[in-house]
């Protein structure tokens, strides 16, 4: 478990960057998976998200979920909604008592809290999400709830530059919406780049004058603490776990 020095000092919220360990999963699944996206046994899921809630202090009907997509998706959370399925890659709510969940595997998790109004928030980043400005909407949606902020966010576990390859149409996709995204990507061979999503999603947050620190860890290097996409595509496993990482307004 990894948390937000930042965050960690607030009062009225709860928050965890989950690794991988301490569940049930089995195989390649091992152990937290929380990923009902994932081939995994459907009851090791279950059993993993009660102890996700459990150690969050909520109800399980109370720790909610989204149907990720990969878009720029931002959706409020109220009590006529929080029982649906939420199709969406960030989440916002003022509601008490209930924990926003985002789950990752490379990807990036970002969870915020603006300490004036209350409104608690988590993100999932990939690189869609983020080129599609998944970090805009979801500030600008809490500012319609009041402009009047104080938001930290914390930037979470995901796959480090060292790790990220991607390839010269990626690259060229970023730096033609703006050629300061050049910045991001780092040359490792004539027809490959190396891409720090941790900093373009930092970069985004900061245009907004938000207080954020990181948990910098590489989820394609750490393989005892994190699932990846990329390292299990890599191994040719046929399929891949997710992390959780949650937030919880006492």
């Amino acid at each position: 478990m990894f948390y937000s020095k930042k965050l960690k000092k607030l009062k009225k919220i709860n928050h965890c960057f989950f690794s991988r360990k301490n569940g049930f999963s089995k195989g390649v699944y091992k152990s937290l998976n929380c990923g009902k996206g994932s081939k995994d046994n459907k009851k090791n899921i279950h059993k993993n998200l009660n102890f996700v809630a459990r150690i969050m202090g909520v109800e399980r009907n109370k720790l909610i979920l989204m149907h990720q997509t990969h878009s720029n998706k931002v959706v409020e959370i109220k009590k006529k909604n929080y029982r649906k399925k939420i199709i969406a890659d960030a989440m916002i709510t003022k509601m008490k008592g209930v924990a926003l969940g985002v789950l990752t595997a490379d990807c990036v998790p970002v969870i915020l809290y603006d300490i004036k109004n209350e409104i608690i928030g988590c993100i999932h980043a990939g690189w869609k999400g983020a080129y599609l400005d998944i970090i805009k909407k979801t500030i600008l949606k809490i500012k319609k709830i009041n402009s009047n902020n104080k938001i930290y966010a914390c930037v979470g576990p995901c796959i480090g530059k060292k790790n990220y390859e991607v390839d010269l149409k990626f690259y060229k996709k970023f730096v033609g919406k703006s050629l300061k995204n050049k910045k991001y990507f780092y040359s490792k061979t004539i027809h490959k780049k190396l891409f720090n999503i941790r900093g373009y999603i930092t970069d985004k947050l900061q245009e907004f004058n938000v207080k954020i620190d990181q948990v910098n860890r590489d989820t394609f290097a750490e393989k005892s603490n994190f699932y990846s996409y990329r390292r299990s595509s890599k191994l040719k496993e046929n399929d891949y776990g997710r992390c959780i990482s949650t937030i919880y307004k006492v």
